[in-house]
């Protein structure tokens, strides 16, 4: 027994140790435009032929077996439980559970309170898959499944990140509960979802990465095969993006600008020579970058450092 416990034959065995170490957190999850509060988060054993006569609650009660045998009666129906099985308990249900007469049966157990709770700019997407996962909980049928997606394991997951006090702990242990209730409407779920989640425009996206990767990268000797490999598209597919969001602008020409910018701030905050400037900011030389930088401002580098100048001094 004590080896079971250490959980080196029974990996939910450690749960034993800190039984109401979960419940010790006061875990509040906000999903969508519903609160979840957490009552209990546990692993429980019952010894053979233990009874828990009729009763019920007003919460939500999950009931995973991850060992061991039994029954339980929902309302007036008896099933049969084994390892792998669980079970939902909604408000006001009555049920019997009862542990083989032979052999133990642990449970672990997850109580949870669900009101409404409407909050102002929520991910529409996220409000809409709460939404379905909750109205799809007061639904499932008063019958034992098997956890087919897994959930049982969010349970030690949870443990162990509490017991080790692991960075971000109580964030991760939220998104765990709220695995728990996606995995058991899983596991009763035919008919699929109904809430489609949010699907990129890729032409838009593809645009916005490759800009923000030449931003952190435009004094590098950046080229349009490196930037189409980071996208996983080909030169011209990556062409082609730039001329449907921008006809005007190619991806040259959008090079061009960052470098320019990244040099004109160079010049307004530092006195840095001209050739330096041009190494830092991607620019071969200072020859191309004079050439460059007179076509498209009007004027030398040299000439709108003094302009910039004294542009503050006048201030």
């Amino acid at each position: 027994m004590d080896e079971l416990k250490r959980g080196t034959t029974f990996p939910y065995g450690v749960m034993f140790e800190k039984q109401d170490m979960l419940e010790r957190l006061d875990i509040r999850i906000s999903w969508g435009h519903y609160e979840i509060h957490v009552l209990r988060f546990h692993l429980t054993k019952f010894p053979p032929g233990k009874v828990v006569d009729f009763h019920n609650h007003a919460e939500f009660e999950f009931h995973f077996i991850p060992r061991g045998k039994g029954k339980v009666i929902l309302e007036e129906q008896s099933y049969s439980l084994s390892e792998g099985m669980f079970y939902l308990t909604g408000p006001g249900v009555m049920h019997y559970q009862e542990a083989d007469a032979q052999e133990d049966m642990d449970e672990l157990c997850l109580h949870v309170n669900i009101t409404e709770k409407a909050r102002d700019e929520v991910d529409p997407w996220e409000a809409a898959e709460a939404e379905e996962c909750i109205e799809k909980l007061q639904q499932l049928p008063l019958i034992p499944a098997y956890d087919s997606h897994k959930a049982m394991s969010c349970f030690l997951e949870a443990y162990q990140a509490c017991d080790g006090k692991f960075a971000g702990y109580y964030t991760s242990i939220k998104h765990l509960v709220v695995s728990i209730l996606v995995k058991a409407v899983r596991a009763y779920d035919s008919d699929g979802i109904r809430v489609e989640a949010p699907v990129r425009d890729m032409l838009s996206y593809r645009y916005q990465y490759a800009i923000h990767f030449m931003e952190a990268n435009y004094s590098a000797s950046l080229t349009l095969e490196s930037v189409a490999e980071k996208l996983n598209i080909s030169p011209r597919q990556l062409q082609r993006v730039f001329k449907q969001m921008n006809p005007s602008s190619s991806f040259s020409k959008v090079l061009e600008d960052i470098r320019l910018e990244a040099v004109c701030r160079r010049l307004e905050e530092s006195s840095l020579p001209i050739e330096q400037i041009a190494q830092l900011e991607g620019f071969t030389n200072a020859t191309y970058l004079h050439a460059v930088f007179r076509k498209r401002v009007g004027m030398t580098p040299g000439a709108y450092r003094k302009e910039q100048q004294n542009k503050n001094y006048e201030k």
